[in-house]
């Protein structure tokens, strides 16, 4: 985030912004304690003068908007984004699609997966019809379709990497459970005399 905002052709978008908020929320699952999340992600923002409160709200609208609408029907929407709805996201698009000054991000990248997901979660499951959803975009788009391909596979790569990782660490967890009771009743079973119910 903060080479790119040093960067002269980087503007902030609304689908940007969903790719911040998404990778922030899905590589911070499970960290403790839960409510230190809200305070670390404003802190985030903040260091890079940046408003909290905007990516959350761009994020959610976005969100709103995709599930509105089928995967199908957006993708040949996109491929003519001229003539596509009024709306932040078409709007968004378009604005990428006319801008001169458009810099891609792999975080731009993951809010486009986003919207893909929300709109119909088989799809990006599906690998033929996510390449081929990722394609028409990227096309539509005029971004290279290799360079976000592989720019997900990434993600899609590091989010299974934390899902095993918070599987190893809850089966730890439980193991240090377990073994804290044992002791304890061994504790209580030394401590407590013969015929006297622990207390």
């Amino acid at each position: 985030m903060h080479l790119l905002s040093v960067n002269a052709d980087f503007r902030y978008d609304p689908i940007y912004g969903l790719g911040v908020v998404t990778a922030f929320d899905r590589f911070m699952q499970g960290y403790r304690p839960e409510a230190d999340k809200g305070s670390i992600f404003d802190a985030v923002c903040r260091a890079l003068e940046n408003d909290p409160q905007q990516y959350r709200q761009n994020a959610e609208q976005l969100k709103a908007e995709a599930a509105s609408i089928s995967a199908d029907s957006f993708l040949v929407q996109i491929q003519d984004v001229s003539s596509a709805p009024v709306g932040m996201l078409f709007d968004t698009l378009r604005s990428v699609k006319d801008g001169s000054k458009f810099k891609y991000s792999r975080l731009f990248a993951i809010g486009l997966y986003t919207l893909l997901e929300t709109m119909d979660a088989s799809l990006v499951k599906e690998e033929a019809r996510r390449e081929q959803a990722l394609k028409t975009l990227s096309e539509a788009l005029s971004l290279s379709t290799d360079k976000v391909q592989k720019d997900l596979e990434l993600y899609r790569g590091n989010l299974d990497k934390i899902a095993q990782a918070q599987i190893v660490l809850e089966d730890m967890l439980k193991a240090d459970r377990k073994k804290k009771e044992e002791r304890e009743k061994a504790k209580n079973a030394v401590t407590t005399p013969p015929n006297q119910e622990p207390t």
